[in-house]
């Protein structure tokens, strides 16, 4: 796990007795590159302390309050650079974000801990007691880097505010889906004609306290061995002449020719930048303010900088599910923009070496994708004491949630107020991994889930192909979480079906045609296998069912047991045991897991048992 706060800086956890052993273990194990303090480690608590201070993003105690408090206290400097400091007690039933609770993401780290050990987060301060946005923290959440401001000032207000009238907060570009949150309901959009406002969303510099969305695209060229010194001028004294944030700058853009100058990749690499590069064939195709024949002689191009920029903004701008956005297609294709900063020129001063070009395109729509992440999660049958442990902490920390709304209603105790639900129809997968990795490309952490595992007839498939489409530098980080699927809750309901080799089949003939299903089902009746049938029958699809039973009953006896499982770990649920040739079809639908035994599978007072071998004699068994 990577705690969203960290921005390459590790964890530290300390324990002050062998009570918190067992803790600190599991934290060991789910928490990547922790840094642990062991009760009766040589360096005094408070001697280690001071040394992690400044190197971590946060401190895990395992202990009491009052203790940590007194430890911490004389290492504290303000909330802009002290670490996050969170307390679980040694059982593990309560985690308390004792410091950094917004600024360093201790409330966010208390949550997901509380995921991962089923505990409780306790968070006391006001914006969490009234189910509120951390106006000083939510932004980083949705993408977004925060920006100047009085922030303290900010949330001293915020805490006066709730009878107040909702707070004006202007927004100029990035997502604005924050708004539907239910902890949003103390703040409204600012009408054209408002005047300065406590908060802004935005490119901007000129008002109150800022957040800004990665909007900004740099248009850069210069010349062969361009100093590094230079390029830094020219950005940063063209962002401020033009009011504007390097905060909301999602990235750079150039010609591929210079895919390999020095100065402009470590330009990139110093300010976390990403690179997007463009053939001179690309760029001379679009239309800008101030072409140039020299550079044309040179480049193949009229233009680098403002081309570059105008191109990266149309394309932040591209639903990334499109074609336009997987492709080198042509510039006529993607809709274009005025630019926000026409070409500027930096040449060198004294020590530096060549000159380069600067141009500035505004995206309204945000681009992040190292920022943001695509979760898989398998949600399991439905009861939430079903659900795993990691799939908990990664629903923790999402800012969106994406599903079936049938999954996400079961789901629905677990979400907070502020965590967006994106509710989808059953038949519109593709639609919803499309708007789930949209979400991710533009920096959100975002839940895409399905029921049992995702990677069982579930969304990580698509999800994949889709990602796999995107160019590798629109990528979001991509991982699959697994979940109890309904075949293994089947199992576990009637003992142990599942002791020799099995497959699983759908019926749906939505995706897969039905005589390749046949073929399949035909198959492993001859195979033996013991069978589990997905999707086995609905309104529209109410015969296949029955033709599955005679293919499996040419191969089969039929006293065969079949475990009849609906509403799986749902209040619903019903799990009756049947033969091959007797159980009711019609009681079947899209809800129910049919799984029918092998050849020698046995059924005894409710239970049914696979053996893990076959007897001696039996075609295909062993005789040793």
């Amino acid at each position: 796990m990577t705690h969203s706060q960290t921005a390459g800086r590790p964890l530290a956890a300390i324990g002050f007795s062998g009570a918190a052993v067992p803790l600190l273990r599991q934290l060991d194990q789910a928490l990547d590159g922790l840094v642990i303090r062991w009760p009766g480690g040589e360096a005094a608590p408070e001697t280690w302390l001071a040394d992690q201070w400044t190197t971590v993003a946060g401190v895990i105690a395992i202990g009491a309050c009052g203790l940590v408090t007194r430890l911490v206290a004389p290492l504290l400097t303000d909330k802009q650079s002290d670490p996050a400091v969170v307390v679980i007690d040694p059982e593990g039933r309560w985690v308390v974000p004792l410091v950094g609770g917004h600024h360093a993401g201790g409330e966010a780290l208390a949550l997901e801990l509380a995921a991962l050990l089923g505990a409780t987060a306790v968070r006391t301060g006001p914006t969490a007691s009234a189910g509120r946005l951390a106006l000083d923290a939510f932004g980083a959440a949705w993408g977004w880097r925060r920006g100047a401001g009085d922030w303290s000032g900010l949330m001293r207000a915020a805490s006066r505010q709730e009878d107040s009238p909702p707070w004006p907060v202007r927004q100029t570009c990035g997502q604005t889906g924050w708004q539907n949150l239910a902890a949003a309901s103390g703040l409204a959009p600012a009408s054209d004609g408002a005047g300065p406002v406590p908060l802004a969303i935005g490119e901007g510099v000129a008002e109150g306290c800022r957040w800004h969305p990665p909007c900004l695209w740099l248009g850069m060229g210069c010349e062969r061995d361009t100093s590094l010194s230079l390029l830094e001028r020219l950005v940063d004294t063209t962002l401020a002449a033009a009011g504007l944030a390097p905060e909301a700058v999602a990235g750079l853009a150039s010609c591929t020719r210079k895919g390999d100058e020095v100065a402009l990749l470590a330009l990139a690499e110093r300010r976390g930048w990403p690179l997007r590069l463009y053939t001179a064939e690309r760029l001379a195709a679009v239309a800008v303010p101030h072409p140039s024949a020299v550079v044309e002689r040179e480049m193949g191009t009229a233009s680098v900088a403002e081309a570059a920029a105008l191109l990266a903004a149309a394309a932040a701008e591209a639903d990334p599910s499109a074609p336009a956005a997987r492709s080198a297609t042509s510039p006529a294709a993607l809709p274009l923009e005025p630019l926000l900063v026409e070409k500027r020129i930096g040449r060198a001063e004294a020590g530096e070496r060549g000159a380069a070009t600067l141009a500035i395109a505004r995206a309204q729509r945000q681009w992040a994708p190292q920022r943001g992440a695509l979760h898989l999660v398998g949600s399991g049958p439905g009861a939430l004491d079903l659900l795993t442990a990691e799939a908990r902490r990664v629903l923790s920390r999402c800012a969106v949630w994406v599903g079936y709304g049938l999954y996400l209603d079961l789901l629905e105790p677990l979400r907070r107020p502020d965590q967006l639900r994106l509710d989808g129809r059953l038949t519109e997968e593709r639609a919803r991994c499309a708007q789930a990795l949209a979400l991710a490309r533009e920096g959100l952490s975002v839940a895409l889930i399905s029921s049992g595992d995702s990677g069982i007839y579930g969304m990580a498939g698509l999800a994949l192909e889709l990602w796999w489409e995107l160019p590798e530098l629109d990528r979001p980080p991509f991982t699959v979480h697994p979940g109890i699927s309904a075949l293994q809750l089947a199992a576990a309901r009637v003992g142990a079906p599942l002791m020799h080799d099995i497959c699983t089949i759908s019926l749906s003939d939505r995706l897969t045609p039905w005589p390749l299903i046949e073929q399949r089902l035909a198959a492993a009746a001859a195979a033996d296998f013991v069978v589990a049938l997905y999707n086995p029958r609905s309104k529209g699809r109410d015969w296949q069912l029955e033709r599955a039973r005679e293919l499996l009953l040419q191969q089969r006896p039929p006293t065969t047991p079949v475990l009849l499982a609906r509403q799986l770990g749902r209040a619903e649920e019903h799990c009756v045991v049947h033969t091959l040739a007797t159980f009711p079809s019609e009681a079947v639908d899209m809800f129910t897991l049919v799984l029918i035994g092998n050849s020698q599978t046995r059924a005894h007072e409710g239970r049914i048992l696979t053996p893990r071998g076959y007897p001696p004699g039996v075609e295909g068994g062993e005789s040793g």
